[in-house]
């Protein structure tokens, strides 16, 4: 069962009204399905307006910022639980540690960042979490096309596309995270080194 729900997603302000309107299905829809949100613990972007319909649909806000980002006053008061980490690696850390699956909406190098390294988390067996790419207007449609091209030119596994899960609606996201086993995904040599 999932509770608590990363969301990776822009810090931005200034993007296209279309994925704040994902953003905020997708906090809402969280909260309607009982998973709390775990995050950057910022007060920007996609990610502040998931993360505010989460909190006003009543369930809990996990903030998890870095010393140099808090110092730059752009947190978020609203967060239940809050935590500072010294770097952006620990914070990646604790934002692991915290969670039970991750959805990356749309984002810049940070998302992209964090995202790569939850897939390889469980590529190789470290987790066995639910990860959904939210493809809003199909942003990420590019990415998704050249981890086809790592697959095809076998510096992947065919399996790797087993990974994550690619949804197009923030009801699609949230449906794939209320029926995921973890169970149903297990790790073998042969499922990493692709052939």
């Amino acid at each position: 069962m999932i509770d608590n729900v990363c969301v990776f997603a822009s810090s931005c302000n200034f993007l296209d009204k279309v994925y704040y309107d994902d953003a905020k299905e997708l906090g809402r829809l969280l909260a309607q399905s009982n998973m709390n949100m775990v995050y950057g613990g910022s007060c920007l972007g996609l990610m502040w307006a998931c993360a505010k319909e989460v909190k006003s649909n009543g369930k809990r806000l996990i903030g998890i910022m870095p010393e140099k980002l808090k110092e730059m006053d752009v947190f978020s008061d609203y967060c239940d639980e809050f935590y500072v980490t010294p770097c952006m690696r620990s914070r990646k850390a604790k934002m692991d540690e915290m969670s039970d699956a991750v959805v990356a909406l749309p984002g810049g190098f940070g998302t992209l960042e964090e995202l790569s390294e939850m897939i390889v988390q469980k590529q190789l067996g470290y987790n066995q979490k639910a990860i959904v790419i939210l493809n809003t207007n199909g942003f990420y449609d590019n990415l998704l096309k050249f981890f086809d091209d790592i697959i095809q030119q076998k510096f992947a596994n065919k399996k790797a596309e087993n990974l994550y899960y690619i949804a197009n609606t923030p009801k699609d996201a949230v449906e794939y995270l209320k029926n995921y086993n973890a169970e149903d995904f297990s790790v073998k040599k042969e499922d990493i080194y692709a052939r």
